[in-house]
């Protein structure tokens, strides 16, 4: 039952990949293991900040807007994103903690209830492996004998699931406002120190070269090319602050 249940959470499936010989570009991605999902998550909160307040605040200089007003869009514009991010993270993953410390508990119920069945679950699933059935049965008699290996090896089987790495909701909030405010107060911080043509043009410059700088950073979990990476992330970027821009030109308001 468990299993159905936990298949039916799991999203897209497999890739398509099988052990080759052939060559590979660049080296292990850092923190290739249970650590790329924290980087991962860094990096693209910092990006949604750049892009998001970058766009913002072009919004508003683009509708003549006087430096205090721009001001005022940005901070307002870090705020609410870093908030909302952050409350999303942590209701997200509080959400799927939960669902994931329900789905442990119901399999501990069931070995406590019924280890025979979970003894043939696991025989089975070790000879979808290609265990021949003699090693399959020796190695699920092995692990059921100890109660806690028998739960972390059927949460990792059965499940899909690390008890390890459940993730914290707290920790996935902190990063989220933090990387966020990061990213947003880039292109806020020349109007904190001047005004007019040549603060705008020092917000896109530095929101450029931070653009081209978390693209890059990426390639180090794709192991793509850092140029064509940072140029992609800073042509995505440019594209929404110059919409954004345009759009409020064209608006043609005026709030100085």
């Amino acid at each position: 039952m468990l299993e159905r249940l936990a298949g039916r959470l799991r999203v897209g499936g497999r890739p398509r990949i099988r052990p080759h010989p052939g060559p590979v570009s660049g080296e292990m991605p850092i923190g290739g293991g249970g650590k790329s999902g924290a980087i991962r998550a860094a990096i693209f909160g910092v990006n949604d900040g750049l892009v998001s307040n970058l766009s913002l605040i072009m919004g508003v200089t683009g509708a003549a807007a006087s430096n205090r007003f721009i001001l005022l869009a940005g901070v307002a514009g870090l705020l609410a994103g870093a908030f909302s991010m952050a409350a999303g993270e942590y209701v997200s993953m509080r959400v799927q903690r939960e669902l994931f410390e329900r789905l442990l508990h119901l399999e501990a119920h069931e070995l406590a209830t019924d280890p025979e069945q979970e003894n043939r679950e696991l025989r089975t699933i070790y000879q979808e492996k290609g265990f021949p059935p003699d090693l399959a049965r020796q190695a699920a008699d092995v692990v059921m004998r100890d109660p806690e290996v028998a739960l972390e090896t059927h949460a990792r089987e059965e499940l899909g699931l690390d008890p390890d790495q459940l993730g914290s909701p707290w920790g996935a909030a902190l990063s989220s406002f933090s990387t966020f405010s990061i990213g947003a107060g880039v292109p806020l911080l020349p109007y904190v120190f001047g005004s007019g043509a040549a603060a705008a043009l020092s917000a896109i410059c530095a929101s450029g070269v931070a653009l081209f700088g978390v693209g890059a950073a990426m390639s180090a979990l794709t192991g793509r090319s850092a140029l064509v990476s940072g140029s992609r992330m800073l042509l995505v970027g440019a594209a929404a602050a110059a919409i954004t821009y345009a759009v409020g030109h064209l608006l043609g308001v005026s709030l100085s």
